[in-house]
């Protein structure tokens, strides 16, 4: 897989482990369709790559120094929301996890994950897609109710009344983790349908993709810790 303009997927790996990037750079360098473009030692390194290379997707690890991985996804993401960050991270309940999800992220990967998970992840997240497996879904659900009480925002509240009822429905179907063909599945739909609404609900919120949107969910109280 390349990028939408057939070149191959151009990656910037920031973590402050040399051993890290050399290992990822080796990997994604023998996957058809991506190249690692530069490696950062640290965040604001990091930012100052992606300025210089303008890379497709970053993988991103969170605990560095001079510049968390957090503040600088913040910071990439702002300046240049066409980037992609996938975050890197060694378990799959860091609790930093969810605060890089919500300075921009499209979501994050184990760093011990298999090349073609590797390779996988880059791919996804450079089509404009949300990595964000069910159960990291549901984990970061109730991460937040631990760190924010579950409280509903008004604002956020009042965003939600924008939609109409199916795509509430999709929207609450997107932040149990459910793809696109099993949200067509569940609704009886074709999945062609679904994008169209998925589209519709980016727009409407003003979220830039799936993560987002799941992020926003529970942030609104739409979808409740419970139950999950």
């Amino acid at each position: 897989m390349t990028s939408s303009s057939g070149d191959p997927i151009r990656v910037v790996i920031a973590d402050d482990q040399q051993m890290v990037r050399q290992g990822f750079t080796v990997l994604l360098n023998a996957q058809p369709g991506i190249e690692v473009v530069g490696q950062a030692v640290d965040g604001l390194d990091a930012v100052a790559k992606v300025a210089e290379l303008t890379p497709d997707v970053v993988l991103m690890d969170i605990r560095m120094p001079e510049l968390n991985g957090i503040e600088a996804t913040r910071r990439i993401t702002g300046e240049r929301p066409y980037i992609r960050v996938l975050v890197l991270t060694t378990f799959d309940l860091d609790e930093y996890v969810y605060e890089a999800l919500r300075a921009g992220a499209s979501g994050f990967l184990l760093k011990d994950a298999s090349a073609d998970k590797l390779a996988e992840a880059v791919q996804v997240v450079a089509a404009g897609d949300a990595l964000l497996a069910p159960v990291v879904t549901r984990r970061l659900i109730a991460q937040f109710s631990q760190l924010d009480g579950g409280g509903v925002r008004a604002p956020l509240k009042v965003r939600v009344g924008d939609l109409t009822g199916r795509e509430t429905e999709v929207l609450t179907l997107i932040a149990q983790g459910l793809s696109n063909a099993e949200i067509a599945e569940r609704l009886v739909v074709a999945e062609q349908t679904v994008k169209t609404h998925v589209g519709r609900i980016l727009v409407k919120l003003g979220l830039r993709d799936r993560t987002q949107a799941a992020v926003f969910a529970y942030e609104s109280g739409l979808v409740r810790p419970s139950g999950y």
